[in-house]
């Protein structure tokens, strides 16, 4: 029995210093010796249990030894053949709490490292394969037309499985790019614009109409919709509505929300000043409040816009952080400082009403709350001053309530997401399915993936009869 290799592939990245004051992605890809060596860790367990941890059921062995095998158009059909987004997933999903956490390697040394193979295949199809080579050809259209609303994940997803289901698809998106939060949430050097690009045009090319600047709720409605003909409406607009901390100072010049300052930085190309005049302040000290994937992207991208001094003010422990590992040594490594255990009392301004200053608390963390973290509590007394010129509150999102609230007979939480069905999508209202931040609230981008696919499947199903 040959020796099992317990030591992953090391991913090539950029230098710190250097990436620090450039937008080019970070990560810079398996050469093919390199996955070629990875993949052949691969023990070809009998039972997958990778797969079993994978939202959207690719068959992760498959698609691994046909990298072994040299074999890689297989590997390409084997992974498209599940996931129409693959270049975005092996990027930005959370590997290491999902596929490669089931992986049996995982309990003996380091798990496969699944998500750098699924990028390495999607950046080799881009390479080498035409599209018309790659694009798997969908059936006839059988007829029924379906209406998805929102280019995200989910979207782009429910689309694509729809359309391969032999479905006459129109997806409809209220920002002048497809993508949504993939084009105007993640910056540049985490998920290349490029990539999500490629990836949308291969979503067209299966025959998925794509109908740009239509806000549905408000140029269209989900009811105008149906009756113009759509037998299924697939509701996948995310939830991009933004979270305020609402303490005094709040309104202050110089206060962004993660949502504006990270959408005129992506979407809005202020990263690529002055080709792009978009207007983005970013000053020498910027505070960032939050310890989620967003904030570290606020955070960096600040850094690379030129601020001296960044700093990510979160109010639990780097144990509680939400925040992916990787981009929390990421932004170490650029030299993000770290303020833990410290949460904002109030904005304080200048006499030009731009913001000036934080003053925060110092916590301690007590009992485990709902999520199961411990709960931060200020300690009485420790206030302090953080002198910054720019803040950015980034502290999760919430849907934006124009669908529900022009859709009559659709149900929703208290939170302002819509009702459905977890495992099938199907809301309360006929004829509609919905899935991912809509549904869930802000989560990833995998997981509104799986919810494209399931509800997809249960769209196809209900069609059929």
């Amino acid at each position: 029995m040959a020796k099992i290799n317990l030591n992953r592939e090391s991913m090539p990245r950029q230098d710190p210093k250097v990436r620090a004051k450039n937008f080019n992605e970070v990560a810079l890809g398996y050469s093919a010796e390199q996955a070629k060596a990875e993949a052949s860790r691969c023990i070809q367990c009998p039972k997958h249990p990778c797969v079993g941890g994978c939202p959207v059921d690719i068959d992760i062995p498959g698609f691994i030894k046909a990298i072994r095998d040299d074999n890689m158009p297989e590997a390409v059909r084997i992974l498209k053949s599940k996931n129409s987004l693959p270049g975005i997933c092996g990027r930005v999903c959370p590997q290491e709490t999902q596929c490669e956490a089931e992986c049996t390697l995982d309990k003996k040394g380091a798990p496969i490292a699944i998500g750098r193979l699924e990028r390495y295949v999607a950046d080799w199809e881009r390479a080498n394969m035409s599209s018309a080579a790659s694009s798997v050809t969908p059936p006839k259209p059988d007829g029924y037309k379906v209406a998805v609303v929102g280019s995200g994940p989910a979207g782009l997803t429910a689309a694509a499985d729809l359309a391969k289901l032999g479905h006459r698809v129109t997806l409809f998106e209220a920002l002048h790019v497809a993508g949504g939060v993939l084009m105007y949430g993640i910056p540049e050097f985490r998920l290349p614009k490029e990539i999500v690009r490629a990836e949308v045009d291969y979503v067209a090319s299966l025959g998925v109409e794509i109908i740009l600047d239509t806000v549905v709720g408000k140029t269209t409605g989900v009811d105008e919709i149906l009756n113009n003909g759509y037998r299924a409406v697939f509701l996948g607009p995310g939830a991009g509505a933004p979270m305020f901390l609402n303490i005094t100072g709040e309104n202050l010049n110089g206060v962004y929300s993660a949502n504006e300052f990270l959408t005129r930085v992506n979407l809005m190309k202020a990263y690529r000043f002055p080709e792009y005049d978009t207007p983005v302040r970013v000053g020498k000290r910027v505070g960032v409040v939050g310890g989620g994937n967003v904030a570290m992207d606020a955070a960096r991208c600040a850094l690379r816009l030129g601020a001296e001094e960044v700093y990510i003010v979160y109010r639990r422990s780097e144990v509680e952080m939400p925040a992916r590992r990787e981009e929390v040594e990421n932004a170490k490594e650029e030299g993000i400082q770290f303020r833990l255990l410290t949460n904002p009392k109030q904005f304080i301004g200048n006499d030009q009403n731009w913001v000036a200053g934080m003053e925060c608390y110092e916590m301690e963390l007590g009992e485990p709350d709902a999520s199961g973290r411990r709960r931060p509590i200020a300690i009485p007394g420790s206030e302090f001053i953080l002198k910054v010129d720019v803040a950015i509150a980034a502290l999760g999102t919430r849907p934006n309530p124009i669908i529900p609230s022009t859709t009559e007979g659709l149900m929703t939480s208290r939170w302002g997401t819509i009702i459905a069905d977890e495992v099938s999508g199907r809301t309360e209202k006929p004829a509609v399915w919905a899935g991912g931040d809509i549904v869930t609230g802000s989560a990833t981008v995998i997981s509104a993936m799986g919810a494209g696919k399931r509800a997809a499947a249960d769209i196809d199903k209900a069609l059929r009869g």
